[in-house]
């Protein structure tokens, strides 16, 4: 029997639960238990009594398990990464399946390596004071299912590097992706540290209600964002929100076209633009406008997308039904209001699969559906300015402030730019490059908290001080 095959048979039920089929073929993979919420009750029970064990190990002995988890994911990569390709759709190649695999080993490794020593606040003769970082108790991880791997990885490994124990719950529309990392992290942890229930939102809004639970990390829309905000008001959780984008970018007049065309065309369609921090409206001054939007057309329209296990391929369907409708409607709008269509806007309604095809949608109104919601798919309203403090207000309108880019050919230029945006990260030349070292939030009603580095780990451990 082959990985693959060893892994699902270890994650999903024979009868009963819930079906999960490809959607690029609608061929059935498997089906995943449907959990209640006495099942999460159980977890939780199973968390809190696992994790004294789990903090009173050293630090070294902790990270000697996170390496080890690493070394795991890393034997398992290949058949984690089919498993990911079939149930979330992504290509096996580019920036996709074995990539976000590989990105999981990557985020487990970083924050074993990252040293988090005592801090001395003051030591003036008179006062000695020493911040320590200690661990809350049980982490509820609840993750989305564009990167359903990573982000779990993300919010899970931080938090059992801190001392905590976690309870998981993948989204419904991934949760082979999230059964079978979490079986393979639990090949190496105790029993109780890592928990995952496999279920509807109704499952998350357990873990949140609970008041055992001491924090909640998040990744998804900020609808659901705000109904966590709310119903963890009541036990004063805390809380890490990675919640909807709608990154803006905005290429200044001094640019190559054609020398940005690629990273532009990747900034806004990595995993088939289902990410949160993707580029999603993109602003062209004037000048260069008509050679920026067909340099980057001729690099969409070589790009192959398809069944995702075909090697070729390096953009898939979208994930689910929803996403396509919601993609579908965008667009649909951008075309009524007599936007041009440079590439795409026509899928295929008979095909199999959630395709839709790579769109590029010029000459579009700035307040047009497409550019003022978050579409998380592959289109992207590229809207022409000729005032570029024209183009910083249109960025900055939107509730939306997850990431945003500027590109030019003048760094310091660019860097006076992004000092203007209102976006938890802006980058110069590139879009979405995040790094296990650099942390990363939002701002205004794209979340609040920081992810990764040192700023990752303290926001999962209770800050004490210790004076005298």
């Amino acid at each position: 029997m082959s990985r693959y095959n060893e892994l699902l048979q270890a994650i999903t039920v024979r009868e009963g639960g819930r079906e999960v089929h490809d959607p690029a073929t609608g061929e059935l993979i498997g089906r995943v238990p449907v959990q209640s919420a006495a099942d999460v009750d159980a977890a939780i029970d199973r968390a809190r009594a696992a994790q004294p064990a789990w903090a009173a190990l050293s630090d070294e002995e902790r990270v000697g398990h996170l390496n080890r988890i690493a070394d795991a994911i890393e034997a398992n990569a290949e058949a984690l990464a089919e498993l990911l390709s079939r149930e979330q759709g992504k290509p096996l190649n580019g920036p996709n399946a074995r990539f976000e695999v590989s990105a999981c080993a990557a985020w487990t490794r970083v924050p074993a390596a990252t040293p988090l020593p005592v801090e001395v606040v003051i030591d003036d003769g008179e006062t000695y004071a020493e911040m320590h970082y200690r661990p809350l108790g049980v982490v509820g991880a609840i993750t989305p299912w564009n990167w359903p791997m990573m982000i779990a990885i993300w919010q899970i490994i931080p938090a059992l590097r801190m001392g905590n124990a976690v309870v998981q719950k993948p989204s419904e529309y991934t949760t082979l992706s999230g059964l079978a990392l979490a079986h393979v992290v639990n090949t190496v942890l105790p029993d109780g540290v890592l928990n995952v229930v496999a279920g509807g939102g109704d499952l998350g809004s357990r873990i949140v209600e609970s008041d055992l639970v001491e924090k909640i990390m998040f990744t998804g829309s900020t609808r659901t964002g705000k109904k966590i905000i709310e119903a963890s008001s009541g036990s004063i959780k805390r809380l890490t929100l990675e919640l909807g984008g709608n990154d803006a970018g905005i290429v200044l007049d001094d640019v190559d076209p054609e020398a940005i065309a690629e990273d532009l065309f990747w900034g806004a369609f990595i995993n088939t633009g289902q990410t949160c921090a993707a580029l999603k409206r993109l602003y062209v001054a004037d000048a260069i406008y008509d050679s920026v939007v067909s340099a980057l057309a001729e690099v969409a329209a070589r790009m192959p997308m398809g069944n995702g296990l075909d090697e070729e391929n390096v953009l898939g369907p979208l994930q689910n039904d929803m996403q396509f409708e919601i993609v579908d409607r965008l667009v649909a709008s951008a075309k009524a209001s007599g936007a041009r269509v440079v590439l795409g806007g026509d899928p295929d309604r008979d095909a199999v699969g959630y395709f839709y095809p790579t769109t590029l949608i010029a000459d579009i109104d700035p307040h047009n559906d497409l550019v003022v919601e978050e579409q998380f798919g592959p289109a992207l309203p590229i809207v022409r300015y000729t005032d570029l403090d024209e183009a910083v207000r249109l960025a900055n309108e939107l509730d939306a402030g997850l990431g945003a880019s500027v590109w030019s050919s003048d760094r310091e230029r660019a860097r006076e730019l992004a000092a203007r945006i209102q976006a938890g990260t802006v980058w110069i030349n590139s879009h979405g490059t995040i790094n296990p070292f650099v942390p990363f939030g939002g701002a205004k009603q794209s979340g609040y908290g920081l992810e990764f580095g040192v700023a990752g780990l303290k926001s999962v451990a209770q800050p004490q001080i210790i004076q005298g």
